[in-house]
């Protein structure tokens, strides 16, 4: 393990950021909080239960003293916020006792896949996704709230072989998932400055260095590929299985994406307008800061090589297929065209990038739709 400290200047000593790493396998990395070579006493807690938990995105640090952690750098980041009641902390401890409760719902049509989430909603109020496979089952993203129920169900379901995280802001505390199903945590590489504990086994945390990785247990493939689109966070990830995409927020779903122009006064007769997005890709989703055209480009680069018939967002029912709510087109090429909307909107009206089109890929090992 190494330790960098703060570093002394002709002024006096300048707190730099503080990085400790362990075998390359993860970096800890707190720019806000700097302890010199150890943490001061009574900063760390004797139970994991008791680490303070950001009440407004859900991260968990490795320390218990509020008067040390009194601000989220996450959420001091331009791409979160601080509500305007101001920063709070919690614990699991304290989330334990305060009636929170997670949900479950398989998807429309499809039992291998079951949204969690928890009520009331707690942080910024992302779900998490099950996915179930022959070899060992997955989590997409995590969420902050772990609970006996949660555990005993996913257990009685075959446990998990593997977690998958989109990006930090879904960081939260996956470490205690991680050693409660004894499993490995997916993450980008990109992003492991946005750690917030350390993982002091130094085995449960493994880095995604590619734009495609497949999730294997055991050395076999499950079935499951995470596909690094960036844009969000460098490191944004997607996971593709069974031909539908999980995006979180590194494709962000539209209220005309999730709308429905089969129902209403049009009964079945009315088919979605020309022209609307729905989708949108955001460096800032809360604060509304839009990617450029590059990085579109980009994320379609690695996404037009891959089928997808439906995608799966951030919220629970964020769900969009093909066919539905009136549409002609796939998921897919829907995709593509929010892309080239976003793009003339931003006033590219002659970028290469709206020369793209959307062909079927037919690939060597074609995902099963």
């Amino acid at each position: 393990m190494s330790v960098l400290s703060p570093s002394a200047s002709s002024g006096g000593s300048t707190a730099t950021p503080r990085v400790i790493a362990d075998e390359d396998l993860h970096v800890f990395e707190d720019l806000r909080h700097d302890y010199g070579d150890t943490p001061p006493a009574g900063s760390m807690a004797a139970s994991t239960e008791d680490l303070l938990i950001c009440c407004a995105c859900g991260t968990q640090f490795d320390i218990e003293d509020r008067n040390v952690l009194r601000s989220c750098r996450t959420c001091d980041d331009p791409r979160q916020f601080v509500p305007p009641t101001g920063q709070k902390f919690t614990t699991l401890a304290e989330l334990r006792r305060g009636g929170f409760v997670n949900r479950r719902k398989f998807l429309e049509g499809d039992e291998r896949f079951c949204s969690i989430w928890t009520e009331p909603k707690f942080g910024i109020g992302q779900r998490c996704i099950l996915i179930q496979t022959p070899l060992g089952n997955v989590l997409w993203d995590c969420i902050t709230y772990l609970d006996e129920e949660t555990i005993g169900w996913i257990n009685s379901v075959g446990g998990l072989a593997a977690i998958v995280i989109s990006h930090p802001h879904y960081y939260t505390t996956h470490l205690e998932w991680a050693e409660t199903f004894d499993c490995p945590v997916y993450l980008s590489w990109e992003d492991m400055g946005w750690l917030n504990r350390l993982d002091r086994l130094g085995r449960f945390r493994t880095f995604i260095h590619t734009k495609e990785e497949d999730i294997e247990y055991r050395g076999e493939k499950l079935g499951v590929k995470a596909l690094k689109l960036g844009g969000h966070f460098p490191g944004s990830l997607c996971v593709l299985a069974f031909g539908r995409l999980l995006i979180a927020d590194t494709l962000v779903t539209t209220p005309a994406g999730m709308g429905d122009w089969t129902k209403g006064t049009g009964m079945g007769t009315t088919r979605r307008p020309e022209g609307m997005n729905s989708f949108a890709f955001m460096w800032s989703i809360p604060n509304m800061i839009p990617l450029s055209p590059a990085e579109i480009a980009g994320m379609w680069d690695v996404l037009k090589r891959h089928e997808f018939v439906s995608t799966h967002g951030a919220f629970v029912n964020v769900d969009v297929y093909d066919g539905a709510g009136g549409s002609e087109t796939g998921v897919k090429q829907r995709v593509l065209d929010s892309m080239q909307i976003q793009v003339r909107s931003m006033g590219w009206k002659e970028h290469s990038f709206l020369q793209e089109t959307c062909s079927k890929v037919v690939a060597e090992e074609e995902e099963e739709l």
